[in-house]
């Protein structure tokens, strides 16, 4: 017997192995002498007569040789119970099975206790049922005593646990379930106790309210149901050959009729009918008390067990469960919310309609729930979505007339779909559907050419490449068909044909459209034969090819080149003037492999291509064309290949025309008191614009055409009236031929003198480009900007990186006011309304023009941003962009993030400050606008303080990365605010005191030992009335002073910019050197940094009073003095020389404000000695010495409370280094001369 004491609470338990099930070796009774007639499945939810049932009535036990006391025996050594053995996976699934039948048959109320404490163990509860419990109590209560057995700390259980041993324990699982049943079939399962007390058990535990009992019992039940689906077909089958055999003996005659024979079929197939009665009986059971319930069930892993055992079922025993009265379940989950359920109906369904003859007996079906599956093939989860267009691949290939034209045009347009296996599956439907079909006339066709089959097939791909609209995606409608159409798409012989060859008389041609889209799905076909990788934007990128696929694309690319080498110039011919087809065509070639020029003695055919590429750049001045031609021209001049010097020989001759024409028409164009025409500009500007688009991939610098394009350029800009198109590639070819002299200087191949000409070019350029910014055409500027930009990104100090000194003499840093003026061709042409860009000449009503502006825009100040990142300008020119982050969010939020992000990388202080200065430049617009009486609740303050928000969520969750930039950002928004006077007189606010509301946004950033330092920084500038203020126009000091003591009272601190009497001092000891705390100030000018010290002349602080905080290191009261009980407030003066002693008030100040920085700065000295004082009594010598600073203060006096000594754990875990006061001091102070 299992007792709950004996069983393991804990699923860890060691590796699995392998389960190895042996052959079917059963325990088969052949003669039925064991099988129950009984009818009926006792699913009792009532107590179980275990007495009345059980041989021996519970008492000694009789066990099998695998069994011991109730437990499996491994190797004559381990116990383990039948949930340990089927978990490991150490033993055999049937041997474990056959161990316990054979214990079964001698001990069957114990063996099958302790398959019961199988199914319970399973379900992760730790209690087990004894046989007291199973012998007086009903199923109901079993269950709730054991519901109260379970973990309530964990919702695990093994179903529901990862890791591969528990992938290993469900498999097991469901074997052992398949298995018992399987050898238990033939008398076992008849005795009406063994499955009536399984299938009343699993019943009950299926309608538990407990997840686990009731995903386990369901698993169980469902293969249990499945098992017996099995015996039953097996029975079914049994009983038609019983049939048969009988059918066939008594058709004998009768002399050689055996009626034995005749009476022991006849018993057979009654006894077989009883088993096949009981069966289905226990089939019903199952199905009502288990199925019917749990399909429907909260749970979707519940669901989609039962939905995917269902169609097995009907797969299996068609007969029996393949009607609507099962097919309606189906039907009706595959609207469930659940992926995972849909999924499961969908695969059922396919196993149906896979078999041709099942698919017939589906039509019923497949009328009323074929729209539900047509439009899960739009199904938001993209593995649903996949299942569903193979499932309607499916039915189109069992019946054509199913699926209407509407049907199959809702999947037709998914080939286009950007996630592949989707495409793959409709292009799959789509091949099936429109290639697969051939009438009686097709099948004489020849293989190849323009009369074949594929002739036909490739017509009917362009046709619907054309229906589809889709002109764009040609290489998506390949891709897509790939898979399953490879070998037509790769039949380029046909394609070639269609396009050069005549058309046979009664044929009718392709027109012009069509030939266009014949040629773009031929490069297509090409480029995906030659590079194995779907599309850009359809999957990851590129794998890495086996051996096979190899071998297959080396074979296309070599077909390729065989076959266009002598095609592609006859195509350049016949469609030389047309755009489209020539620019696709000349893309041809990079898929060359070049070597089979010359092995295939080619040579010819290489010439017959230059000329036409030479003719289509005599014809074409579009740009798309011309860059064609560029890239085949550098692709072919490979100096790898032998074809390199026929090539180079064309592409210099081609050129030497180019600028031989262009230097002549230029001199015409140019000649002094004569008015060029149109035809003048037009032939200057065609020629221009092929020598620009060549000498983006070609060097053509020894045709020294740096001269003449800035001649033109400077004529241009004297003048006045150049053609901006003209002026454009101008400033493109002259951009060019810099880079390639900056190639050529870089890699060391130029001669002397070359970086003294690069140098005067580059600099006279860019004033060039300058000076055309400040022009009228908006296409000019734009183009000066973005090569302004781009030259100033590659001549700057980055230029020497990588070990590149000897280029120093080209760095070029622009001024101050080509800073300025780039700034304001940003803020002029990029942050304007949509409605105010005049950039598009009356075409804004069009959506695209409206995008492609936008495009334009975003690219301007993409370059500019692209400045700030690179530190080529100041840092702080991108306040004026950060600042338009809310209002230009949707349009260039990005941008402005991304940049603001590589700004904090490379100074985070300096990016801090800009931020700061954004929203102050904000809050003087509003200003400027609303004037100094304005309302903190208008939309323009509100959306600043929103910004500033955005600012700080930007500086992430680690305060102690962002703490001086944090801080630095406080000092500055402190200085702002009381920057201005009140124009109100004295007694008003200042001018900007309403800023700190808005730089309270960031008080959330401050670390508490921060909050005390800016805090003592703003009572700097306050006076005592100030702090009595409770007037709302001085509530924003007021929340301002409130961020800033929030959560800095847990340190028992108080945050007053005043002096601790000696009273309050820390435990005295004798202080340090003053050595040891100096730190040496930062050099250059520090007057940003400065906390303690400004220029300008500041009101001198009063302090106010605030509550007293005590200290818990105060010294013993009756050491002290009633002198030693008071503060003095101070003066601070507004400049002080950097030699100059520091005044006694002062210098209480400072050793205060150290007291604050060193308290936050201590490391784990005080960890070990709790004596050690936590700031030195450097400012006093004597008593006699505080009495006499005294002396001289007349103000109200204050204490600061020292920080309590429980606070010493925080503060070691604080970086000692972190928060360098040396950061935020002025030089003029030297106040480390004292400490």
């Amino acid at each position: 017997m299992i007792a709950a004491q004996d069983l393991h609470t804990e699923f860890q338990f060691p590796q699995e192995a392998e389960s190895q099930l042996s052959s079917d070796t059963d325990l088969e009774d052949p003669d039925g002498k064991n099988a129950k007639t009984g009818k009926g499945v006792a699913a009792k939810k009532g107590k179980k007569a275990l007495g009345d049932k059980a041989k021996g009535g519970g008492a000694g036990r009789v066990t099998g040789p695998g069994w011991v006391n109730g437990h499996h025996q491994e190797n004559g050594m381990e116990n383990m119970t039948l949930f340990e053995v089927v978990k490991m996976g150490k033993s055999a699934t049937q041997s474990v099975v056959d161990d316990w039948i054979e214990a079964y048959k001698h001990d069957r109320d114990t063996t099958l206790l302790d398959l019961i404490n199988f199914f319970i163990q399973c379900s992760g509860c730790k209690g087990a049922v004894s046989g007291e419990m199973f012998r007086h109590m009903q199923n109901s209560e079993i269950i709730r005593k054991m519901t109260e057995e379970f973990d309530e700390d964990s919702g695990d259980y093994p179903l529901t646990l990862s890791g591969p041993q528990w992938k290993k324990f469900r498999i097991n699982f469901c074997d052992f379930i398949a298995v018992l049943v399987r050898q238990c079939q033939y008398s076992i399962i008849y005795d009406e106790y063994m499955m009536d007390t399984i299938i009343s058990l699993l019943t009950g535990l299926s309608d538990s309210q407990v997840r686990a009992f009731r995903h386990t019992s369901t698993l169980a039940a469902m293969k249990l149901m499945t098992a017996l689906v099995n015996v039953a077909l097996n029975l079914s089958i049994n009983m038609d050959n019983t049939q048969r055999q009988y059918e066939a003996e008594r058709n004998k005659v009768i002399a050689k009729r055996a009626n034995d024979r005749l009476e022991l079929l006849l018993q057979k197939r009654k006894e077989l009918q009883e088993n096949q009665d009981e069966i289905e009986n226990m089939m019903n059971a199952i199905f009502k008390g288990v199925f019917v319930h749990r399909y429907r069930d909260a749970i979707a892993e519940i669901r989609a067990i039962c939905i995917e055992e269902i169609g097995v079922w009907m797969k299996l025993y068609s007969d029996a469960f393949l009607n609507d009265s099962y097919l309606k379940y189906v039907g009706w989950t595959m609207h469930d919310k659940q992926g995972e359920v849909r999924l499961k109906c969908l695969t059922a369904l396919q196993g149906l309609f896979y078999n041709r003859e099942l698919s017939t007996r589906l039509e019923l079906f497949t009328s009323r729930f074929k729209d539900r599956i047509v439009s899960m093939t739009l199904d938001k989860e993209y593995d649903v979505a996949v299942q569903a267009i193979k499932l309607l691949t499916l039915v189109l290939q069992s019946s054509d007339e199913v699926l209407t034209a509407e049907d199959c045009e809702s999947v037709y347009h998914l080939v286009y779909s950007a996630h592949r296996p989707i495409a793959i599956a409709a292009g799959e439907f789509l091949f099936k559907k429109l290639f697969s079909h051939r009438g009686p006339e097709e099948e004489g066709l020849p293989r190849r050419g323009r009369q074949s089959l594929n002739g036909s097939l490739i017509k009917t791909t362009v046709f619907f490449f054309l229906e589809s609209e889709l002109h764009e995606h040609g290489a998506y409608l390949v891709d897509s068909l790939w898979e399953c159409a490879s070998e037509l798409l790769k039949d380029w012989e046909t394609m070639i044909s269609l396009l050069l060859d005549e058309p046979m008389p009664g044929e009718e041609a392709l027109n012009d459209r069509q030939e266009t889209a014949l040629v773009e799905i031929m490069l297509c076909a090409i480029r995906q034969a030659c590079e194995c990788h779907p599309p850009v934007g359809r999957g990851t990128g590129k794998r890495v090819l086996t051996a096979k696929e190899k071998k297959t694309q080396l074979d296309d690319r070599t077909r390729v080149t065989e076959m266009f080498a002598v095609a592609l110039p006859l195509l350049l011919a016949k469609y030389c003037v047309d755009i489209d087809k020539v620019t696709n065509l000349l893309q041809i070639p990079k898929f060359f492999d070049l070597d089979i020029y010359t092995t295939g003695r080619l040579e010819k055919h290489l010439d017959a291509l230059l000329r036409q590429i030479w003719e289509v750049v005599d014809k074409h001045t579009d740009t798309e064309v011309l860059e064609a031609c560029s890239t085949t021209y550098h692709y072919l001049c490979n100096e790898e290949f032998t074809i390199f010097n026929r090539v180079d020989i064309a592409r210099s001759q081609l050129l030497d025309e180019l600028v031989d024409k262009f230097n002549r028409l230029l001199e015409d164009f140019l000649q002094e008191g004569e008015e060029p025409d149109e035809d003048d500009a037009y032939q200057v500007l065609s020629t221009l614009k092929k020598i620009t688009t060549f000498h983006n991939a070609h060097d053509l610098t020894k045709w020294d055409l740096f001269t003449s394009n800035y001649r033109l350029l400077n004529t241009g800009l004297q003048n006045g009236d150049m053609p901006e198109q003209i002026v454009v590639h101008a400033m493109q070819c002259t951009h060019y031929i810099i880079l390639w002299h900056l190639a050529k200087v870089s890699d060391g191949t130029s001669v002397k003198g070359d970086m003294v000409t690069l140098r005067k070019q580059m600099r006279a350029f860019c004033l060039m480009c300058q000076r055309y910014i400040n022009t009228i055409n908006n296409a000019v500027k734009e183009q000066a900007f973005t090569i302004l930009c781009d030259l100033l990104l590659i001549f700057s100090h980055q230029i020497m990186s990588s070990g590149r000194e000897q280029l120093e003499s080209l760095v070029y840093s622009p001024d101050s006011s080509l800073q300025a003026e780039l700034l304001n061709f940003i803020l002029d042409h990029v942050f304007i309304d949509q409605d105010d860009d005049n950039s598009t000449d009356g075409q804004q009503d069009d959506e695209a023009s409206k995008i492609e502006a936008l495009h334009k825009r975003r690219n301007l100040l993409a370059a500019y941003c692209k400045l700030i990142i690179y530190n080529v300008v100041e840092i702080n020119t991108g306040a004026d962009i950060f600042k338009q982050y809310m209002r230009y969010y949707n349009d260039y939020g990005d941008i402005i993030k991304e940049t603001m992000s590589k700004t904090r990388q490379i100074d985070k202080i300096q990016c801090a400050k800009t931020l700061i200065l954004s929203l102050q430049k904000l809050f003087n617009d509003m200003l400027s606008e609303l004037g100094f009486n304005f309302d903190r609740s208008s939309s323009a303050f509100c959306g600043i303080k929103e910004l500033a928000r955005r600012f700080s969520l930007t500086f992430g969750l680690d305060q102690l990365k962002t703490r001086e930039a944090i801080a630095m950002l406080h000092k500055d928004g402190i200085e702002f605010a009381f920057k201005e006077p009140s124009p109100q007189g004295e007694g008003s606010p200042p001018l900007n005191l309403a800023f700190l509301d808005i730089l309270s946004e960031f008080s959330s950033k401050l670390i508490r030992q921060d909050k005390r330092t800016v805090h003592m920084y703003l009572e700097r500038f306050m006076t005592f009335q100030m702090a009595l203020q409770r007037e709302d126009c001085w509530l924003p000091l007021i929340s301002y002073r409130n961020s800033l003591q929030a959560g800095a009272d847990d340190d028992t601190m108080s945050v007053i910019s005043g002096i601790s009497s000696r009273g309050s001092t820390v435990r005295s000891k004798k202080s340090k050197p003053a050595t040891a705390s100096k730190r040496k100030l930062p050099e250059g000018d520090s007057s940003d940094a400065v906390w303690m010290n400004r220029e300008q002349n500041v009101q001198t602080p009063v302090m106010m009073h605030s509550p007293h905080l005590t200290s818990t290191v105060l010294r013993d009261p009756k050491k002290m003095r009633p002198e030693d009980s008071f503060t003095a407030t101070f003066t601070m003066p507004a400049e002080q020389h950097p030699h100059q002693p520091v005044p006694p008030q002062q210098h209480i100040f400072l050793t205060c404000y150290f007291f604050v920085m060193r308290h936050s700065r201590r490391g784990s000295g005080l960890m070990e000695d709790d004596e050690e004082p936590i700031v030195e009594d450097v400012m006093m010598s004597s008593e006699d010495r505080l009495e006499d600073i005294n002396e001289g203060m007349d103000f109200d006096t204050m204490d600061i409370d020292l920080p309590a000594s429980k606070n010493r754990r925080e503060r070691t875990e604080l970086k000692p280094d972190y928060f360098d006061p040396s950061s935020i001091m002025d030089d003029s102070v030297g106040v480390f001369h004292f400490l």
